[in-house]
């Protein structure tokens, strides 16, 4: 499949709004559960449901099939180590941040250490079931394993809503459709993006049409808001929150399309090349900020909010740039030479980012 530079950029369009999407959803939980009080950013969160963490994976699976050939060891290299890589660094980094030495319970931190093998920790669950769904789509290749089999199976997972009492489990079945289809789908989803950049008229009607769809889904009978938790409305509904999720998904990728095509929204292609540096570091910088903020006397809901997602996006790119200036703390988001397979081609590039 040919990847051209325009595509590219749609992709890291795509991935820079889920980033903000994440962001915004733990800002407004958090400072809700501080302030007892709701703001815009959960009614965005609400919409955004159905789509926010799905999209996420779809996109991750997008280039799946371009590697899913490679031999065992270097394809493990590149979409299985690499993320168990940073969500080892980063859970140990979290863990004894936030147990150990704000919470002084080094015993609490050491159990914990050891759950994380077998329970993805906080946040950063994103990053090990991304490792986790790479190891078993590379099994279902090798197997054979039909794609519609597997994305029905997987679909009936997801509309199971299984609770087993395992984070691992539950996650896997609720999320996995969603980075398969994107690799069994990248193909159509790349036309569509191609298509969307060129007919623009008509790719913002479908959008507006989805929203509308979206939002009375969303916010029909059913739906509760509070400071901490959102219930959607007839879009928790099995198989319609499926539909609801795969729809947006895809605007999503067209949204990016569109966006890719303005010169003035480049900033949100390089954000998304970055998202998985945010993704591993915004949780602890947005605590610190939201304390801090609610200490000076900041605790307007919206304004609290904003200023505390901006400090949460903003730090671990600082931090990013300030190892790549004075290369100490490069490990923190390049992955080192000892942390790759034996054997496996290591690249130069930048390992913060799926680059397949």
């Amino acid at each position: 499949m040919e990847i051209g530079t325009r595509r590219l950029a749609w992709v890291d369009m795509a991935k820079g709004l889920s980033i903000f999407l994440v962001v915004i959803m733990y800002c407004a939980a958090s400072v809700g559960e501080d302030t007892g009080q709701t703001g815009f950013l959960h009614w965005t969160i609400a919409f955004a449901m159905p789509f926010r963490m799905p999209e996420f994976f779809l996109l991750s699976g997008l280039f799946l099939g371009q590697v899913i050939d490679r031999p065992w060891k270097a394809y493990a290299d590149r979409r299985v180590v690499h993320y168990f890589y940073f969500y080892a660094l980063w859970a140990i980094i979290h863990i004894l941040f936030k147990e150990a030495l704000v919470g002084r319970d080094p015993g609490g931190a050491g159990a914990s250490l050891a759950w994380a093998v077998v329970e993805p920790y906080g946040v950063l669950w994103f990053i090990y079931m991304l490792a986790l769904f790479g190891l078993v789509s590379k099994i279902l290749h090798e197997v054979t394993a039909p794609h519609w089999v597997v994305l029905t199976v997987a679909a009936i997972l997801q509309m199971g809503s299984i609770h087993t009492g395992s984070y691992l489990v539950d996650q896997f079945a609720e999320y996995f459709v969603y980075f398969y289809a994107g690799s069994v789908f990248a193909r159509q989803l790349f036309r569509l993006a191609d298509w969307a950049a060129d007919h623009v008229l008509a790719a913002l009607g479908a959008l507006t049409v989805w929203a509308i769809v979206n939002a009375m889904m969303v916010f029909s009978p059913g739906f509760r808001l509070d400071p901490v938790h959102i219930e959607m409305g007839w879009g928790a509904l099995p198989g319609l929150h499926l539909i609801l999720a795969l729809a947006g998904a895809t605007a999503i990728c067209v949204t990016a399309a569109l966006l890719a095509r303005l010169p003035a929204m480049d900033w949100l292609r390089w954000l998304g090349s970055k998202s998985l540096v945010v993704y591993v570091a915004f949780v602890l910088p947005m605590g610190i900020a939201r304390i801090l903020l609610l200490r000076l006397g900041v605790d307007e809901p919206n304004m609290l909010s904003l200023l505390t997602m901006l400090v949460a996006i903003t730090a671990p790119l600082a931090l990013w740039w300030i190892t790549e200036r004075l290369g100490i703390g490069k490990f923190l988001f390049t992955r080192p030479g000892w942390a790759h397979l034996p054997g496996a081609r290591r690249q130069t590039s930048s390992k913060t980012v799926p680059a397949e």
